[in-house]
């Protein structure tokens, strides 16, 4: 049985552990930088997208399958693509249900004059902790991040098994 990433080099493998976290970490804040204003989740994604993509080409689509999600390797159904696209074009499908879903719920409040994604802040002053308003653009974030990961993972996965 051989290890996952035998055939890169020792170089290649130990920067893609040592950056995947810093990745990461900064689409996590990118996520977060938006939260009151739109904006934040479409580099978010594409940036956890590009961290996987790395992974993905240094240590094979079946150890991010294997390894990191705990999925089985063999493909799902007796179809040819990787068991885990469907998993990726779920993500995509929720992200875009909670990025609707934000636009929808907003035209609820008559602050934000009934508008599809119409800002307002649905929870204040989170004692404590900090000062932290929750905002209808925050969900909108979140919805396009799933989207962009979603739809760019099932993109890499698919490609890549091929």
């Amino acid at each position: 049985m051989s290890r996952y990433g035998d055939d890169t080099t020792v170089i290649s493998r130990t920067a893609t552990r040592i950056v995947s976290p810093i990745i990461f970490v900064t689409a996590f804040a990118l996520l977060l930088q938006g939260h009151n204003l739109p904006g934040g989740g479409f580099i978010a994604g594409v940036l956890t997208a590009a961290g996987f993509a790395l992974i993905y080409i240094i240590f094979g689509l079946d150890y991010v399958q294997d390894t990191l999600l705990q999925r089985d390797v063999e493909p799902a159904f007796g179809l040819e693509k990787p068991a885990i696209a469907a998993d990726y074009r779920a993500m995509f499908a929720l992200g875009l249900l909670i990025a609707a879903g934000a636009g929808v719920v907003a035209m609820a409040y008559p602050e934000t004059g009934n508008a599809f994604l119409g800002q307002h802040d649905w929870l204040y002053h989170v004692e404590p902790l900090w000062d932290f308003h929750f905002a209808s653009a925050f969900a909108f974030d979140l919805g396009v991040y799933l989207v962009v990961v979603g739809g760019l993972l099932a993109i890499v996965s698919v490609v890549g098994a091929e």
